[in-house]
Order: C-alpha cells, then structure tokens, then sequence
C-alpha cells in the first residue's frame, strides 16, 4: 500500500499566498489519481523513481509527460488531470497545495503554464534548497500558521529561482516590473478611491494596454482584482475584529455602507454580516 504523509492547512487568513494542504507519498507501482480537477494550485516534486502526467492544456487537449526524479509538475486550478506511478519504478513525491492573490504570477515567473507544466531546474543547488523546503512543511503539520507560511514563501523563492532564468525574455521582465507596481500601488492605496485609470497612469501606462498585460498576467481584471483584493480584507477585519460593518466597508475603500455590501455580496455570495456570524473568530 502507499506510504503517505499528509496535512492540512489550518489558517486562511493569508491573501497573497496560503497554503491549503500538503504532503509526502511513496506511491505503489502504478498507482493512480485522477481524471480530477482541483481548485487551487498543487505542485508535486519526484523525490525518487518515475510516473506519468495526462493534463489539459489551455486549448483543453489533453496532453502526456513522463517526469523522473529531480523534475515536478504543477496542477492548475479546475485543470483536468491524472498521474499515474510507473509499475517498474513508482515514484515518491512530496507535494504543496497553495493559492493567492499572487499565486499565478509567482508561478510564470518560474514559466509554469497549463501549456508548460513540468518543472525543469536550472540550477542544482537551489532545486535542492526547494526540495528541503517542501520536505520540511510536509513533515511539519503541527507548525503554527506562520511558520509555515514563512517556509511557503521560501519554497515559492526556490521555485521561480531555480526555473525562471530560462523562460522570462527581457519584454516578459519588463511587463513583470509594471505588474509589481502596480499590484504595489493597489496594497499601499485600496482604501483609497483609486481607479483603474488612476493604476494604470501611475505605472506610465495606457489604460487599455495596462489592462490587458495585468489580466494576461495576473489572470482578473484590475477592476476584478482590485474588488477581490478589497473583499479579502474586509473579510480579514470581518473575521478578526469587532470593527462595524460601516467601519469595514471605510477601511476598504467604500464609504457607502450599501456599496460595500453588495460588492461584498457579490464575491462572497452573501452579506458581511452572515458572513461574519458564520466565520468571526471568537477570542
């Protein structure tokens, strides 16, 4: 039978990134997983032996790599996907589920893509620094939340260290700087009353240019992201805080309280208040 570590992450407190479960497996030959599809970003790296990916790609056409030891694979939210352990040679891997408001940046910087999903690393050393990275948040399920979010940020380092150098040409280097300022601009002034136009001439920009580079980047709107960014700390002060309802919807950038609460409605799928009585965190 298969050996297997796993846990799940406590906390969701985290926007930019959080994890959600994570784990170590020592597969039997030709065990599988799948066709499945998961809702956040799940990246697997083969610590020994061999196996097989068949995922979908952006045209959904679904696709096969054969990935050995010292390589990964990431598996994208609602991609379809299966794995499947070589008979002769089965794999072990560890494996990270993570997401966030930076998620799909931090993950083409290191040139991962529904097209391109097998990671290849450039350089040994910090592959390896990768692999202790993922090895200790596996074997450390009873960390506090931010020790183990601190031990995300450094495997996501890793990651697009040892990757990136061979997948970002120079314009995808120069479109990545204005994407940081912006997504800077947006953490520094969304309790303001900031539009995408405002964003956009900040970084030096046109709007409709800057608004296409952000969503192929990104992967939302600046409009979309902006709201979900807004959303994500009103339901932060939500849940951690006594503040009002009126108070939350200021400190976020809406002084109309009705404003707030229907944009709130519209990413959550119900008002601040039901919200907050199912998920305030009582002290």
């Amino acid at each position: 039978m298969n050996k297997t570590v796993f846990s799940v992450f406590p906390n969701e407190n985290f926007i930019d990134l959080s994890l959600y479960q994570f784990g170590r497996e020592q597969c039997i030959p030709a065990h599988s997983f799948g066709p499945a599809a998961r809702n956040h970003y799940l990246f697997h790296y083969v610590l020994s032996g061999t196996g097989k990916l068949m995922a979908d790609d952006s045209k959904g056409v679904t696709r096969e790599y054969q990935i050995r030891s010292g390589q990964g694979f990431m598996i994208f939210p609602r991609q379809i996907n299966t794995y499947i352990a070589d008979r002769n040679l089965p794999w072990e891997y560890v494996w990270i589920e993570f997401d966030g408001m930076r998620a799909r940046e931090l993950i083409e910087t290191a040139g991962l893509t529904p097209d391109h999903p097998v990671y290849h690393a450039s350089y040994k050393d910090l592959r390896e620094n990768m692999m202790e990275e993922m090895i200790y948040i596996a074997g450390h399920g009873g960390a506090s939340p931010f020790h183990l979010m601190g031990h995300l940020y450094l495997f996501i380092d890793y990651l697009t260290r040892s990757a990136s150098s061979t997948n970002i040409g120079s314009s995808g280097r120069v479109r990545d700087f204005y994407i940081k300022e912006a997504l800077n601009y947006i953490e520094q002034n969304f309790q303001n009353d900031i539009t995408v136009e405002g964003i956009a001439t900040f970084c030096g920009l046109n709007r409709t240019y800057f608004g296409r580079i952000f969503k192929e980047t990104v992967g939302k709107s600046p409009q979309q992201f902006l709201l979900n960014y807004r959303m994500a700390k009103a339901a932060e002060l939500l849940k951690l805080t006594t503040l009002s309802v009126r108070d939350v919807g200021n400190a976020v950038g809406y002084p109309n309280q009705f404003h707030f609460s229907r944009a709130f409605k519209n990413v959550y799928g119900e008002s601040p208040r039901e919200w907050r009585n199912k998920n305030r965190v009582i002290r």
